[in-house]
């Protein structure tokens, strides 16, 4: 099996009242053993997320913000990755992806974070991501993240009811009345499995946000999710939310992970230390300047 987990973990894992939360997001992904890890919300992590990956027994490939927070895939060294790069769109935080080699063929993996203020906004780059998709995601392609975006079909009325006004007008439409959930239907309309109704497991609804760490903009919601192709969401066995102690303390939402039937390709042991690596981020805050080696790093 191989275990893909996609976790925001809030401002890098620091609070502006100075918590750090680094040691308890270490502990959580220590204990999941994702092989392959999306990342949101990397505040401040641009020059030393090696730092923390090293420390999950990860290597890290980074996407930087225009406007936003960076964002990441970490992919254990046991895996051969065949590219990297970045979604070429001015989203508000980033997208990033790495193409890893499996038995059954590549296997890409996209890690986003939508806007989140508004929903025209998140719709927009929806639709830039399913284009990478199905432009370059392949066969086997799983966009993971958090999409700050209800999900479709569900009324989400009374849960809207009590957050605030200021919070709730982020899940609205223009009329103040509708619910927005059109990011993650253009998802769907553009052909990705939502792999949480597929295979989820652990009972609440496979709700992300809040947790014990806070969140007073959110109200039980699933905002983070696993969307796959057909041929990938096959192979998913299970999907679950990871909400134990570690978790519910280590940022405002919960990691969401998934089990696939896929085994890694043998690794060519001559490519451990060449350039399919991840070199050191430059000093440039530039982002198209990824933390890829120039061999990895791609236009997509």
């Amino acid at each position: 099996m191989l275990r893909v987990m996609t976790w925001n973990i809030r401002t890098g894992g620091r609070d502006r009242d100075g918590t750090d939360r680094r040691d308890r997001i270490v502990s959580v992904v220590t204990a999941q053993r994702p092989d392959v890890l999306a990342l949101q919300e990397l505040r401040g992590l641009d020059r030393t997320l090696g730092g923390l990956a090293e420390r999950t027994g990860l290597v890290p490939y980074l996407a930087r913000s225009c406007f936003g927070q960076p964002v990441a895939v970490l992919v254990r060294p046991s895996l051969r990755v065949l590219r990297s790069g970045r979604v070429r769109r001015p989203f508000h935080h980033a997208a990033a992806l790495v193409r890893v080699a499996t038995g059954a063929g590549p296997l890409t993996v996209f890690s986003t974070h939508l806007n989140p203020w508004s929903g025209g906004r998140r719709r927009i780059e929806a639709g830039w991501l399913a284009a990478a998709v199905r432009r370059s995601g392949g066969e086997l392609a799983v966009l993971a993240g958090d999409l700050n975006t209800l999900e479709p079909a569900i009324d989400h009325t009374a849960r809207l009811a009590g957050l605030a006004a200021a919070y709730r007008r982020r899940h609205l439409r223009r009329d103040g009345r509708t619910v927005d959930t059109r990011a993650v239907a253009r998802l769907l309309d553009g052909g990705l499995v939502d792999l949480w109704p597929r295979a989820g497991g652990d009972g609440p609804g496979g709700l992300t946000v809040p947790t014990g760490h806070g969140g007073a903009e959110f109200a039980g919601m699933r905002l983070d999710y696993l969307l796959a192709t057909p041929a990938l969401a096959d192979r998913v066995r299970a999907v679950r939310v990871i909400r134990d102690a570690e978790a519910d303390t280590a940022s405002d939402h919960y990691p969401l992970l998934a089990e696939l039937d896929l085994t890694p390709a043998a690794l060519d042991q001559s490519r451990i230390f060449g350039s399919s690596r991840p070199a050191r981020a430059p000093s440039s805050t530039s982002p198209s300047s990824g933390s890829a080696s120039s061999r990895g790093r791609g236009r997509f």
